[in-house]
């Protein structure tokens, strides 16, 4: 009894640890692995309800990754389930209420609900007890399915989930349904925000600003990690990260639509111009409340600065866009930052941005292939981007392919 009251305090103190997080996909990645923590799972999914599906956003599993060499995530490919009964995780959704199965494949004959076993046959992995819980709003609406796979026993053993796990899991998923509403919220709020820098520039588009993020959270991580920063410390600016790429180009709103939507080569003038968004986007942060605003202002303002220091907009004030003259020597008025004058998530954005918009179709152009974008990244290292930040990336492609699949579906 002790240590299930051990368990159930452990999933009220992650009550206040879940409401500091903003970011809606970082909220989803942290729910499932403490869904997980909590019951002793080596497996899990969650999903959320989009359009009449069941869209899954996260996959982990203990047992794949450990099989990885160090410092690669295991891959999942991005699937929906119809908002049937039909499956494990859609008859939860569909009725509300839990659903524990002992073993996948001994599920009876008359079971409204069936197994799909095709991502064990892919994975190699052998699937056998499953909780699947659902995401009930106050108000008892489903937005989505937590399912726990094979609780971990002795040795390599595997055990049903008990009833225990079962409520532990229900308390837990009815406190993280509170912050993945809020976060939602969040979300929607930053959409808005996009949609109307989109109404000025066409190619702001959320599907765009969603990849950037997810590239850029996955390259810092990679980044922090291989400099042995805190793991709380990476989750923290993780969150803070994230929302930030998104609204890299926000300033863009402040740009003309004569200059924006301009299909050919801008002039010099105009190109001026353009480069004024990066301050412009700047100022929209400038009464900084919280990490999220300080990092946003970075962003906004340096996403556009080379390593090699032909970037812009440079050292100015972000509120007027004049010429600093830096009082401590780290920079020159009239010349972009330089090496590691760029702040660290002005470089990641950097490399994120461009990956995304050579492979994405323009007014001007059509999408490049990957191997031509790859191709183009090698030949600015050193130049446009940060050696070691574009060795990472490389390192962290197969990562940063599922995002691309994951957002190209929204478009």
């Amino acid at each position: 009894m002790s240590h299930e009251l051990d368990k159930l305090r452990s999933i009220i103190s992650l009550d206040s640890e879940l409401n500091k997080i903003q970011d809606e996909d970082i909220l989803l990645e942290r729910i499932l692995l403490e869904a997980r923590r909590v019951v002793g799972a080596d497996a899990g999914s969650i999903y959320v309800v989009q359009d009449g599906h069941l869209v899954i956003k996260y996959a982990q599993n203990d047992t794949l990754q450990s099989a990885l060499p160090a410092g690669q995530k295991l891959i999942y490919k991005i699937f929906t389930v119809p908002l049937t009964s039909d499956s494990v995780s859609g008859y939860a959704a569909v009725t509300g209420e839990p659903v524990n199965i002992d073993d996948v494949y001994q599920i009876p004959e008359d079971t409204p609900y069936r197994f799909d076993s095709s991502y064990d046959r892919l994975s190699g992995y052998r699937s056998s007890s499953m909780l699947a819980v659902p995401l009930k709003t106050n108000t008892g609406d489903i937005v989505g399915v937590i399912q726990v796979i094979n609780k971990c026993g002795e040795g390599e053993d595997t055990d049903p989930f008990n009833h225990d796990d079962e409520m532990l899991v229900l308390h837990f998923a009815s406190n993280a349904t509170v912050a993945l509403q809020r976060a939602q919220m969040t979300r929607a709020i930053l959409l808005r925000m996009i949609r109307m820098a989109e109404l000025r520039d066409p190619k702001e588009t959320g599907p765009h600003v969603n990849r950037v993020a997810g590239y850029s959270v996955e390259l810092y991580d990679a980044w922090a990690s291989r400099r042995g920063i805190p793991r709380d410390e990476i989750d923290r600016t993780r969150d803070s990260l994230r929302m930030a790429a998104m609204l890299h180009d926000v300033g863009k709103v402040a740009v003309s639509d004569t200059i924006l939507k301009k299909p050919g080569r801008f002039t010099e003038e105009e190109f001026l111009v353009m480069q004024q968004h990066t301050w412009q986007g700047a100022r929209l942060f400038s009464n900084r409340q919280s990490n999220f605003d300080e990092l946003a202002q970075i962003v906004a303002l340096n996403h556009h600065e080379n390593w090699d220091g032909t970037g812009y907009p440079g050292w100015v004030d972000y509120e007027t866009g004049k010429p600093l003259e830096p009082a401590d020597g780290n920079g020159a008025a009239g010349r972009g930052k330089k090496g590691e004058e760029i702040p660290i998530f002005g470089r990641i954005v950097s490399i994120a941005d461009v990956y995304d918009a050579l492979l994405s179709r323009r007014v001007y152009k059509e999408p490049w292939s990957e191997t031509e974008t790859l191709d183009e990244l090698r030949s600015l290292q050193g130049t446009k981007f940060d050696p070691e930040l574009l060795d990472i990336f490389f390192e962290i492609l197969p990562s940063i392919r599922t995002i691309t699949d994951k957002y190209l579906r929204e478009e």
